[in-house]
């Protein structure tokens, strides 16, 4: 059987995104363990997870900047958009449907935005905050200095008699959860790299509670591994917050007090700065019937309360990361709003417009004088036929022609040439 390595994801779109995301992780917690000379595990990989966020957003900035400008642009057009569907409302019929989209694409057109500027951030971001899930649920699978802490340990309770079944009786007893783990497999040289990965998978999962467990199971193995993953003596980053409540909560020392705060602040802090961020947050004004408006509302309630209840069950690291994200994305939208502040807008408008122009210009004009040239052909070529004919009458006939284009049928060659002509007069005005 070949090695695996940890539980890495392999999946095909996330794995290599979280292995690559695992390896600027890596370099970083490098960095603060040989240069900063930081050796508790617990306090490495905070520090870990925030820089990692800090590249992250810093990278996304360009993105973020433009998501921003687009909505403070849309702040501006949502007016004349509710008008045309107000020009519109109740109207079904598939000639109406049609005019209030070309409406409104012009509208969007003049302001120089696209109907999808604010949903490329999002398309690029959903995949990075998926792999970084995968990285930060299980470290040693990503950070070899980690996993390396944890090799001491390992080979101790690979030397133990009978190790396969009592790490076997662990899992369960101690309910890890979320990896899969199979001590059955023959201890063979070739299987043995992966038992002891198993191994770590299954430390680094292990609550306060199953490091009890695993230190009745093995006796003579030093496990002072697990203090090294703590933020502070009983503030493990592997645990949950909800789980150091409970076990605390009958413990009425100082002690006992304090980690149940800090347990409580993970999922409050979470909340405090994702409200935070909504808050700072440029909405376009809308309608009380917008119904786009009324979804964005219940989303901006809801994703905050939804941070606040998955802190309470996801392991300590994962809710820093929520919270240092949070934080750092207000930093970043506090700056963002000072800046578009001082934006002409104005100008920003009109030179959105002209860019619109020249595109528009650029992408309909040959397709505007194919139309056009085509019916002046077809048109004088069948009047030229007759020589008989007077320039006078030739005249009176293409006038004639002219009247029958301007009443043509919907779809045809004419109405379609019509209808670019009426579309260039509008937008240069």
């Amino acid at each position: 059987m070949s090695e695996i390595v940890l539980t890495q994801y392999n999946g095909s779109i996330l794995g290599p995104i979280a292995r690559f995301l695992g390896w600027i992780m890596n370099g970083i917690y490098y960095v603060i363990e040989n240069v900063f000379h930081i050796q508790n595990i617990g306090v490495g990989i905070v520090i870990s997870i925030v820089i990692m966020t800090l590249l992250i957003y810093a990278c996304m900035f360009p993105l973020t900047y433009k998501q921003q400008k687009f909505s403070k642009l849309s702040q501006k057009m949502n007016p004349e958009l509710r008008e045309i569907q107000d020009k519109y409302k109740g109207k079904k019929d598939q000639a109406s449907m049609a005019k209030m989209q070309e409406e409104t694409q012009m509208v969007y057109q003049k302001y120089g935005v696209s109907p999808t500027g604010s949903c490329i951030q999002l398309l690029i971001q959903m995949p990075i905050l998926f792999a970084l899930y995968r990285v930060f649920m299980n470290i040693p699978a990503y950070i070899s200095l980690v996993k390396d802490k944890f090799t001491g340990v390992v080979e101790a309770i690979c030397a133990t008699d009978g190790f396969a079944q009592k790490m076997t009786d662990l899992v369960t007893n101690a309910k890890v959860s979320g990896i899969s783990v199979d001590f059955s497999l023959e201890q063979t040289a070739e299987n043995m790299g992966t038992i002891k990965n198993y191994i770590i998978d299954v430390l680094y999962k292990l609550d306060s509670n199953g490091w009890d467990l695993i230190s009745k199971s093995f006796p003579d193995v030093d496990f002072s591994l697990e203090s090294k993953l703590n933020l502070i003596e009983g503030f493990n980053i592997s645990n949950s917050p909800w789980y150091i409540i409970k076990t605390n909560i009958a413990d009425f020392s100082a002690a006992g007090l304090l980690l149940i705060i800090l347990a409580l602040l993970i999922p409050v802090l979470s909340f405090i700065t994702q409200r935070l961020n909504i808050k700072l947050m440029p909405t376009a004004a809308a309608g009380d019937n917008d119904a786009m408006a009324r979804q964005m509302k219940t989303m901006n309630l809801m994703m905050p309360l939804f941070s606040f209840v998955m802190c309470f069950t996801v392991p300590v690291g994962l809710g820093i990361y929520w919270i240092a994200s949070a934080l750092i994305r207000g930093i970043q939208q506090f700056g963002i709003n000072k800046h578009m502040d001082k934006l002409d807008w104005d100008e920003i408008l009109r030179a959105n417009q002209e860019k619109a122009r020249e595109k528009r210009e650029k992408k309909m004009g040959l397709i505007q004088n194919q139309i056009a040239n085509a019916a002046k052909v077809n048109t004088r070529s069948s009047v030229n036929m007759s020589s008989n004919l007077s320039d006078k009458e030739r005249e009176e006939i293409l006038e004639q022609a002219d009247e029958v284009k301007s009443k043509a049928r919907e779809g045809s060659m004419a109405s379609i040439a019509n209808r670019v002509r009426e579309y260039n007069e509008r937008n240069n005005k």
